[in-house]
């Protein structure tokens, strides 16, 4: 079968792999508005659903590395539709289930799938448009699929969930996932593989992958064993051990996925520490949020997917070029430090959220704070880590911020979901009425939240230095953009 004419080929391209980000953005959103209603369905305890998210979060950050060297080994196309079947087929996985261990399962395999297609992405575009001018607008539909993902999600998410059921929040994908791969057989053209003989680092996103499962089921296990309980000892010993294993790994092999020179360059080890920190406080508030709005408020899902659209539609259009611009005038600290501090201004309203709450008065703004925050900090970082990043290692870094947050919002989302959850129970245990037990444990996860985003805060006026705005290159700037678009929101 004969290709389109090349120019007519490469928009289709784009159209495919932007439909491949569409379905990710999608994904980190649309599950969170009908998390209470699978909790209700399937019989979650509060602690025990956090793994409906971190599933998605631990093994996407886990073989994002791996996925993106794979492309480069064995082919980009093949990565980006394998990617996409393995996505697609787990979503079909996640509707089709009617207990946790399924759901949970087909969540692990769909982080995997993620990982897979949108490691290879930006390359692909980079590929497929090699003008400056050509590319300049492939990413800004990039950009814009993203974002938009992000923001239907929650719409989308509460239709479906109210009018159908919660399953339907995952089949929707199988669709989208059944037209990608067929037009990206057809219409992506593929790379030539440096060889699989240059090897891939398996073992070590395994390693890191048990590591973290092992260390975020001890805690949420918390709630049942007890902090101090061998259990949660063991397990957590045993994260430990294995994550000193991967690092051991690491240092010896000559292809591994995390090469432990990187971690020498200071700007990036310091700047994801605090993006960590941020994305670990931020958007926990989306767990959270939805069983607040649901629970206590009593909100349908499609009241709740509006009352989280003010953050999406607050980092979209910050992220159409008004942070940026900002950054390219005052520089990355200057737009930075007031971006950490509007989310933990945000994050403190939070915690004054109870039964009789009201949404304009209170939480409208510190979702607007939370979003203002979220859009003009996590562009900066990126800006920060990458800027002494050698060109050679370029991909490299920009891998480890993006698994970095990933990460930490995983071990985030675990310690704040099950610290809700033993409040609550202890408030109930002293006889207070389930509105307001769930209420106070919703208040000291998001005071934890602004605590983490307040130690970042610090950290960052401590060890990050600020670029003086003249020697930012606007081009560069646009890059860091595209690269703080496309990494999912760790919801």
């Amino acid at each position: 079968m004969d290709h389109p004419a090349p120019s007519r080929r490469r928009v289709w391209a784009l159209v495919v792999v932007c439909l491949g980000m569409f379905m990710n953005a999608l994904d980190s959103s649309i599950v969170n508005v009908a998390l209470p209603d699978i909790q209700r369905d399937l019989h979650f305890s509060q602690s025990s659903l956090i793994w409906v998210v971190d599933a998605f979060l631990i093994t996407f950050g886990s073989f994002l590395l791996m996925a993106g060297r794979l492309g480069d080994l064995i082919g980009r196309k093949k990565v980006f539709l394998g990617g996409i079947a393995l996505f697609t087929v787990s979503s079909a996985l996640c509707g089709l289930a009617t207990g946790q261990a399924m759901l949970i399962a087909g969540r692990f395999v769909q982080g995997a799938g993620g990982a897979l297609s949108a490691s290879v992405i930006i390359a692909i575009i980079v590929t497929e448009f090699p003008d400056p001018g050509e590319r300049a607008r492939a990413m800004s539909a990039y950009i814009f699929v993203t974002v938009t993902g992000a923001a239907l999600g929650l719409l989308v998410g509460g239709v479906l969930t109210q009018a159908l059921s919660w399953h339907w929040i995952f089949f929707i994908n199988v669709p989208i996932g059944i037209v990608t791969f067929l037009l990206g057989q057809r219409l992506i053209d593929e790379n030539e593989g440096l060889g699989i003989r240059r090897g891939v680092d398996v073992t070590g996103s395994l390693l890191v992958t048990v590591a973290l499962m092992l260390g975020i089921y001890a805690i949420i296990e918390a709630t049942e064993y007890g902090w101090v309980s061998a259990h949660t000892l063991g397990f957590g010993a045993a994260a430990i051990v294995l994550l000193a294993v991967f690092f051991v790994l690491e240092s010896r092999l000559a292809n591994p996925i995390m090469p432990l020179r990187i971690l020498r360059t200071r700007t990036l080890l310091n700047s994801s520490i605090v993006r960590g920190l941020l994305a670990s406080g931020a958007f926990t508030t989306f767990f959270l949020g939805a069983l607040y709005f649901e629970n206590v408020l009593g909100y349908s899902p499609i009241r709740t997917g509006l009352a989280f659209l003010p953050i999406s539609v607050v980092m979209g259009a910050l992220s159409s070029g008004i942070t940026a611009r900002l950054v390219g005038r005052f520089g990355n600290k200057r737009v930075l430090v007031p971006g950490m501090v509007s989310a933990l201004a945000g994050l403190l309203l939070l915690t004054t959220v109870g039964p009789d709450t009201d949404y304009v008065a209170l939480v409208l703004p510190a979702f607007v704070l939370i979003g203002l925050g979220a859009g003009t900090a996590f562009m900066p970082l990126l800006s920060i880590a990458m800027a002494d990043v050698p060109s050679a290692d370029a991909g490299l870094g920009s891998g480890v911020v993006n698994v970095s947050m990933q990460m930490a919002s995983a071990l985030g989302l675990a310690v704040l979901g099950t610290i809700a959850a033993d409040h609550t129970k202890a408030l109930e245990a002293a006889g207070q009425a389930t509105p307001d037990a769930l209420s106070g444990g919703y208040r000291l996860a998001f005071l934890i939240g602004a605590i983490l985003v307040a130690v970042g805060t610090v950290v960052a006026v401590v060890l990050l230095h600020g670029d003086p705005p003249e020697s930012l290159d606007r081009a560069a700037l646009r890059e860091i953009e595209v690269m703080n678009a496309g990494e999912p929101m760790a919801t």
